[in-house]
Parts: C-alpha cells; sequence; structure tokens
C-alpha cells in the first residue's frame, strides 16, 4: 500500500496533498517539528517529532520505503528517500530522481558555499499557480507509475 510522508514544516502544498490522497484512499503522514493542522481523516496522521535538527527528516528516512512517496523541499532527505526505494517530489512538483538527484545536491552544495560568503541572500521563490499545478499532475502521475508497478 502506497503512503505518502510530508516534510510538513515548509511544504506549501499540504491541502493539494489531501485531496490527492483522498481521491486515491492513501495515507497520509504529515510529520513536522510543531503541531500542524491535518485534516479529521482517518487516513491522515500528523507526526510530532522532537525540534532537533533533522529530526523530521529521520522519522521519514527511517519510514518511507519501496512503493512509498516523500514530498520534500529538502534534497538531502529526497536522496535518502530515493536509496530507501521510495519515490521524492519537490513541492513545486519537481521529480527527484536516481538521475537527477546528484546534480541538486552539488547545486544545493554550491549554494550553500556561496550564501557562506554573502553572495546569494533571500529565500526560495514563491510559489505559483503553476508551480501548484504541476505539483498536482507530478503526484498523479506518481501514484500512477507506482500503481502499475504493483
Amino acid at each position: 500500500m502506497t503512503s505518502i510522508y510530508v516534510d510538513a514544516d515548509a511544504c506549501p502544498v499540504k491541502p493539494e496533498i489531501y485531496r490527492v490522497a483522498g481521491r486515491y484512499r492513501l495515507k497520509v503522514y504529515v510529520v513536522s517539528n510543531a503541531y500542524i493542522y491535518v485534516p479529521r481523516d482517518p487516513r491522515v496522521e500528523r507526526v510530532v517529532v522532537s525540534d532537533s535538527f533533522d529530526a523530521a527528516d529521520n522519522w521519514i528516512a527511517e519510514h518511507a520505503g519501496p512503493g512509498d512517496i516523500v514530498v520534500t523541499a529538502d534534497i538531502p532527505l529526497a536522496d535518502r528517500s530515493l536509496k530507501a526505494g521510495a519515490a521524492a517530489i519537490g513541492s513545486t512538483g519537481i521529480p527527484f530522481t536516481t538521475s537527477s538527484i546528484g546534480m541538486a545536491m552539488a547545486n544545493r552544495e554550491l549554494l550553500s558555499n556561496l550564501r557562506a560568503m554573502g553572495e546569494v541572500t533571500g529565500g526560495p521563490k514563491p510559489m505559483t499557480t503553476r508551480d501548484r499545478s504541476r505539483f498536482l499532475s507530478a503526484l498523479d502521475e506518481t501514484i500512477q507509475k507506482l500503481r502499475r508497478q504493483k
């Protein structure tokens, strides 16, 4: 049975995940460091972990496996998820794959170094309607692909 694991602290597409998961009757684990509202649905489970660094990522990495989907903007978590056999999708709808994760990790490291030198400021771009649409399509396609593999 496919489950969706959401790295929820900064996830902007939780409502979209709930809607798609409801349509397919999938279990959703909403993992965060603090209390987050989740719908009253037996298939949606709130998991509050400690506030230690990477606690939510560690919980997801320990529980997600083959046939599951991890939704995260955290590239190292996406890498760990892929290595565990799960599918990983960024919140803007860009799927992480075994062939793209290496470049994503390298780009993350480069940007981290540039920020440390004061070259890059600001955060990610705001979510757009197009990003949300792309995310919905990617999530639906991933679920369909996993169902065909079973």
